[in-house]
Formats: C-alpha cells, sequence, structure tokens
C-alpha cells in the first residue's frame, strides 16, 4: 500500500505531538508567529553546552499558558512588536544538569558573559541555581520583546540569564530607555495573567497554573 508524503507527513507529526501529556501544546501550534530561541537547546548559555532533554528548538507549554500568551502577542502586533521566548517547559533532567555543572567549580567556560561577579560556589546559595524549577510544571516562560521591523530584540539593560543585580526588574543602573521596555513587557505579560520574577526581567508564571504541583520530565523534541 503506498502512502503520499502529505498523509506520512500528517501521521508523522500526529505521532510527534501525541507524545506530549495532556494539557501540554506546541507554541507553534497556538501562535505559529512566535519567536522560539531555546538557549538551552543550543550553547550560548551559561553552562556552554546544549542540555539534557531538549532535543529540538520547539517550545512547549500548558494550553492555558498558550492561550494567554496568545493574546499579548496580538496587543504586541498592534504596536509592531512580537514575543521572542528564550525557554518554556524545563525536563526536570535538565535542572539535574544546572545542578551536577554547579557543582563542578572547575567548570567557568561561560562565567565572564553570564556570571562575571559571583562566585560559582555561590550559585545555590544565592538561589540561581536550585533543585527545582517552576519552568518544569508547563506554565513558566523566560521571554522578551522584539522590534517585528527588524526581528532585533529590544534592549532590556541585560543579557538573558544574567546572574547579578543588573538582571532585577527594578535595577536603577539602567538607560531610560532600557527602563521603558522592562516596563513594557512587564506591563503586558501582567495585564494577560502572569506574575513575574523581580530578580529576572524575562521570567513570568501564568496566574493560576494548572500543575502547580507536578514537575514534569518528558524530553522537548
Amino acid at each position: 500500500m503506498k502512502y503520499s508524503f502529505t498523509f506520512l507527513l500528517l501521521l508523522f507529526t500526529f505521532l510527534s505531538y501525541a507524545q506530549l501529556p495532556e494539557g501540554f501544546n506546541y507554541a507553534k501550534n497556538v501562535i505559529p508567529d512566535i519567536e522560539v530561541e531555546l538557549r538551552y537547546f543550543g550553547t550560548h548559555n551559561f553552562v556552554g553546552q546544549q542540555i539534557d532533554g531538549y532535543t529540538n528548538n520547539c517550545l512547549i507549554l500548558t494550553e492555558e499558558t498558550l492561550s494567554a500568551l496568545k493574546k499579548v502577542q496580538k496587543d504586541l502586533k498592534g504596536k509592531n512588536l512580537g514575543l521572542k521566548v528564550y525557554d518554556g517547559y524545563r525536563p526536570q533532567r535538565a535542572v539535574n544538569h544546572f545542578i551536577r555543572w554547579a557543582k563542578n567549580l572547575s567548570d567557568t567556560i561561560n562565567k565572564a558573559e553570564f556570571y562575571p561577579n559571583i562566585k560559582k560556589k555561590n550559585l545555590f546559595k544565592e538561589e540561581y541555581i536550585a533543585s527545582r524549577s517552576g519552568h518544569t510544571k508547563g506554565s513558566t516562560v523566560d521571554i522578551t520583546i522584539i522590534d517585528l521591523s527588524t526581528n532585533k530584540e529590544l534592549d532590556m539593560g541585560s543579557i538573558y540569564d544574567f546572574f547579578g543585580m543588573e538582571s532585577w526588574v527594578n535595577f536603577k543602573g539602567v538607560t531610560k530607555k532600557q527602563k521603558e521596555n522592562r516596563v513594557l513587557l512587564q506591563t503586558v505579560m501582567l495585564k494577560y495573567g502572569f506574575r513575574n520574577y523581580a530578580k529576572e526581567w524575562w521570567h513570568f508564571t501564568l496566574k493560576g497554573e494548572p500543575y502547580r504541583n507536578t514537575y514534569f520530565d518528558f524530553i522537548i523534541e
């Protein structure tokens, strides 16, 4: 029996999507024009290597989170802006990878870029690394805003995942424009049902997240 290429492609897509737990979906299914750059799928992150559990650059989140983000995206598009996501659902095995890395004090390959003023031995004490992550529940996103005319990220005054006060939402050492960009991101995310994390301008969690006590570990693929 012969099958068309289109049928086989649809079958492959269905089988891939069917692996997700109930209540989760791929962001591109709900928000086709959302920009996704999962930093832990690549090497441009504080560890300096691809992180366990990230086998594809596909954003996965709970359905409720994606529904809220779709409203954010629509709001921003009216200003010729859009969303770019650095991380969403994060498998527990990725968190375990961070823990192993943090305990290896000799591995500081990306210290100069991501944590120049923090001693690696203090990453646990200062709560930059933890044994559990809200991302693993599927309703937390690390996110920024891009200019749709240039596809460039708005200047937020620090890079994503920078360990230090420069990443705090209300850090005073930013320019007027950087402050305006941070306020814009905070305002639009909170408007559509997210709560922020004061020490990371990029970090938001859906209020009333559906799996608040569940830590998942399925692979991102």
